[in-house]
């Protein structure tokens, strides 16, 4: 049986991962940042950890535990958990977006050292993150939550080139507007003008389920993407970065 460890799983994508994963046989192992979650899911049958990404004690005693649980033996680690600071960038302080960085990235990059070498170990595994459509597309008033996403996929194509000499999958996984519970979690630093979502995005938006098939092909594919797409609004706007003059994508991103 093949063991992962998942990232955020109180709700949302991590949980609904978590419920995929154990019923197609996976061993899941399951982290949240509060201490009722973390019972609420032992007692639901998931082996369940604490982790608070913003306290790199914390994501060390984490770390230790997946290895003690799983006697150094992880097929794959899904770095899911995460949220969003909101507003213009010139409301938004250090603490604040350095805040945004240590969750979002600084502690996926300390819990993937700490447990690469039991993934290495097995002769192959698997590296997954939740990226999102901001996280190759920067809009307004995202800045702070779109530039550590930006981070995180630049890391991973490091990541993924520096494995290459061993089998272990470096895979983005880059959801767009999904029916989550991410909104409530996110800082909005302006109360009077707060970033939603335009309109049109519903017309698009996705249950969560639909990262479960691309999550499925990015695990037990031989040969996995390096990015999953999900929804077509990140489709689209991977084309649209692609082909499109930087000047006309600012015209669309402003007039949104």
């Amino acid at each position: 049986m093949k063991s992962i460890f998942i990232t955020g799983c109180s709700s949302g994508i991590g949980f609904l991962s978590a419920n995929a994963l154990k019923n197609r046989g996976y061993r899941v192992i399951v982290s949240c940042r509060k201490i009722q979650d973390v019972e609420r899911l032992n007692g639901l049958g998931f082996e369940s950890v604490l982790l608070d990404l913003d306290d790199p004690l914390s994501v060390e005693q984490a770390a230790a535990q997946v290895l003690a649980l799983t006697n150094n033996n992880l097929y794959a680690l899904f770095n899911n958990a995460g949220f969003g600071v909101y507003g213009k960038l010139t409301t938004i302080s250090r603490q604040q977006l350095e805040q945004q960085f240590s969750t979002n990235f600084f502690a996926v990059h300390q819990l993937t050292q700490l447990l690469l070498p039991a993934i290495k170990a097995q002769g192959g595994g698997r590296i997954i993150q939740t990226s999102s459509i901001v996280g190759f597309i920067a809009t307004p008033g995202r800045g702070a939550y779109s530039a550590s996403k930006y981070a995180l996929e630049a890391w991973s194509d490091v990541m993924r080139l520096e494995l290459s000499d061993c089998n272990v999958k470096v895979c983005l996984i880059e959801p767009g507007p999904l029916t989550t519970n991410f909104k409530t979690n996110v800082l909005q630093t302006e109360q009077q003008r707060k970033v939603e979502n335009p309109p049109i995005a519903k017309r698009f938006t996705l249950p969560p389920e639909a990262i479960l098939p691309k999550l499925f092909h990015a695990l037990e594919s031989r040969s996995p993407k390096v990015r999953y797409r999900v929804t077509l609004v990140t489709q689209l706007a991977a084309i649209a970065k692609r082909i499109l003059p930087d000047k006309l994508m600012d015209k669309i991103l402003i007039s949104k």
